[in-house]
This record gives C-alpha cells, structure tokens and sequence, in this order.
C-alpha cells in the first residue's frame, strides 16, 4: 500500500514564539531571536548567546506529566498538543491504535542528566538523584511522552541522527502511514541543549558564532544554538478527506543518504544523492522547486558545500530557485531544527511568501545562490524543499507541495 501523506496540524515554539503561528511570523519578518542567554542554571557560561525561549505558554498538560519530563519533552508534548488542535482531532479507544508518533532529538533531556551530576558528584551533597533521572534523559522520552499526554497506542518511537532527526521522524512517520501502519501520525522534533555539557560541547569544536548566526554572507562566523519543538499532524489524504480536514500541505517526497565520510566533516556528494533521491520520490524535476530551506548552519563549509550540492542537483534553475536558511531566526534547534523548518516550508506554501536569511551583509562567491537575504519575497510557491544534514553525514531532505 502507497498513501499519500498530507499535514493538516502544526505547531512549535522556539526563540521566535511559543506557537506556529507566531514562529512564522518572525520566520517571515526576518526578525532574529538570537541574545545573551539568560537561563540561571547555566553554571559559568556567561555571556553565551542563543536564541532561548523566555517563558513557555499557559498549558494545561497534567501537572503529574509534567515533573516527570525533562524540559525537551515538554516542549515536544505542546507542540504535539497545538498541531492536533489546529487539526482538529482527537484520540480515543475506538482510533488510539491507529494514531501514533515519532519524534527527532539530539541531545534530548541532558538537563535532567546534569542536574543530577552536579546534585551528587559536585558537592550538592546528595547521595541519590531523582527516581526519574534516567527516564527523563531517554532519547526516546519525548516520543514517549508525546504518546501518553494525547493516547496514541499505534507506532511511537523515536529518531536520533543530531541535527537530521526531525527530518528522519518526519520521514518515519510517511513510511508508517504509506505501509498502512497508521492513519495518523504526530512528527516532528524537540531539544533544549541550553545546558553546560551541551554547550561547551559545541565550543570546544570551534563552531560557535561569537555574535550571531549569518547563513551564506561572507563574514559569517559559525553556528548559534537554540531550543524549540516543531510537531506536525500527518494523515492519509484519505483518512484527511474522510472527515473533511483542512489540508495544509501535502508531502511529496523523501530522499535520505549519508556520506559514510567523516564524523564532523560534510561532503557534496552525500546532500547532492539526497536531494536527488527526494525529487525522485516526489516524481519531480527540479524546476518543479521553488523555494528551498537549507541547512543553512552559517559555517564557512557548511554553507559552500551546500551551495555546492545544490548548484549540482538543480543545475540552471538554481539561481531562480528562493533559498533561504531560517536558522538565521531561531537559531540551531539540534533535534528540533527541521521540525521548525518544516513550519517555514508549509507556511511559505500556504501564503506564498519565501522568509527571509536574516543577518546577511556581504555576498560570498562560493555561496552565489539567491538566498532572500533580510527581507522576505512574495512569490507562487507550489513546492518547497527542506534540507538537513548532520554529524557524521547523515542526510534527510523532504519536499512539501500545494494541494
């Protein structure tokens, strides 16, 4: 059985707004979340910059759930809450068997995991942790609790592959309605890395942008880390039609790879076989694309290797293809990055407007694409395209088209 797939629920938070619609808002207006990071608990990193969220959204998810979960979960879990909302759906006893979900971490629930490391071998003079510590630093927690705040009872698990694992759950989720394992599936992606580990795991790697994140101009400096969830609904067209669901946008196609490479180094050849392999899936050509969310990492080799792999796979029609990297917004979002870059690419089908790169100053020659830079462009956007790649060279990319 080969379905097709279609999104008819998003939602998110990040830097930029603690729900999808504000979160394209600032996608759209160019408008950068990225700051000094002012989380308490950040113990000797001052005067790190991120794009953090400053308070999260009045909920009403069980009070119980909620201590049980580490920070990356919860986001997770009310992202999945607004995009079943806008769906309009529920589960019960008679469908739970049929909805399920997966969801993409990176570094997943290290604040749990480092509370409990500074509680007991950093003088905190405990002599145990929290009961949960260890549930809560799962990487397949956040899919857990997805599942059991909205009753989901078909296939839920998780997707870890560092910056690609919201992409590779997205994908997943395809596969399970495609093979007649579900009807509807929550996908998507969550991570809050705004931990000591995390982040001086990322500044030992010289990597880190000193001032922001400048995707494709020539005196960008690195990447700047953020937190943020993205989830979508995704049904059988006709399990959404059935009931008369607004669709958003339809999932076209997948195309996944790796460069079997180098743990931290990219290639051109591993985004270049999976861009290709999506536009086959998708039964397009590449002039059929036109707007493409890159990776966008605002590294000096991210940026002309993906210029590169694209100039590759799309020949021509790469310098009237609108690229843009969103990540120029609300930052490096790890596991959650192309959950928030799926929201730019159905948003951008639904208005037809491509958002902006934000922060760009001075063209590169080796990234000589048209990357709409600071402010947005209206034009028909009927296909868009979503890149992300990851350490150790795994590769996802999706392709969304109007309905």
């Amino acid at each position: 059985m080969d379905r097709r797939v279609v999104i008819t629920g998003i939602g998110g938070l990040c830097g930029l707004g603690t729900d999808a619609a504000s979160i394209w808002t600032g996608m759209r207006e160019g408008r950068s979340a990225i700051g000094p990071i002012v989380n308490a608990e950040l113990h000797g990193l001052k005067g790190a910059i991120g794009a953090e969220i400053k308070a999260l959204p009045e909920h009403d998810i069980d009070r119980r759930q909620v201590v049980s979960m580490a920070r990356c979960s919860l986001l997770a879990v009310l992202a999945a809450h607004e995009a079943m909302r806008q769906a309009g759906l529920s589960c019960d006893k008679g469908n739970a068997h049929r909805f399920g979900a997966t969801v993409g971490v990176g570094f997943g629930g290290w604040d749990a995991t480092e509370k409990a490391y500074r509680a007991l071998l950093l003088g905190g003079g405990a002599t145990r942790m929290d009961l949960l510590t260890g549930v809560k630093g799962m990487p397949s927690a956040a899919a857990c609790n997805v599942s059991m705040s909205l009753g989901l009872r078909g296939p839920v698990f998780a997707a870890t592959s560092a910056c690609a694992s919201a992409n590779h759950a997205i994908a997943s989720a395809v596969d399970q309605i495609r093979a007649g394992r579900a009807d509807v599936m929550l996908a998507g992606g969550s991570d809050a890395p705004f931990v000591f580990f995390v982040l001086k795991a990322w500044e030992v790697m010289r990597v880190l942008a000193p001032d922001t994140c400048r995707p494709f101009s020539a005196d960008r400096r690195g990447v700047v880390l953020g937190e943020g969830a993205g989830m979508a609904v995704l049904e059988s067209y006709e399990h959404a039609t059935a009931r008369g669901a607004t669709i958003l946008a339809e999932i076209a196609g997948i195309g996944l790879s790796a460069d079997a490479f180098h743990i931290a180094s990219p290639t051109v050849e591993g985004p270049e076989a999976a861009m290709r392999a999506c536009l086959a899936d998708a039964g397009l050509n590449a002039e059929d694309v036109d707007y493409l969310n890159a990776h966008g990492t605002g590294t000096k080799a991210n940026d002309e290797i993906e210029t590169a792999a694209i100039r590759r796979v799309f020949g021509d029609h790469a310098s009237s293809l609108s690229v843009s990297s969103t990540k120029s917004t609300h930052g490096h979002c790890l596991g959650g990055a192309s959950a928030l870059e799926m929201i730019a690419c159905v948003m951008a089908i639904q208005e037809d407007v491509v958002p902006p790169t934000a922060n760009y100053r001075e063209p590169d020659p080796k990234c000589d694409l048209d990357v709409t830079p600071n402010v947005a462009r209206e034009r028909k956007v009927r296909v868009a395209m979503s890149n992300a790649f990851s350490m150790g060279g795994l590769n996802a990319i999706l392709a969304f088209k109007q309905v």
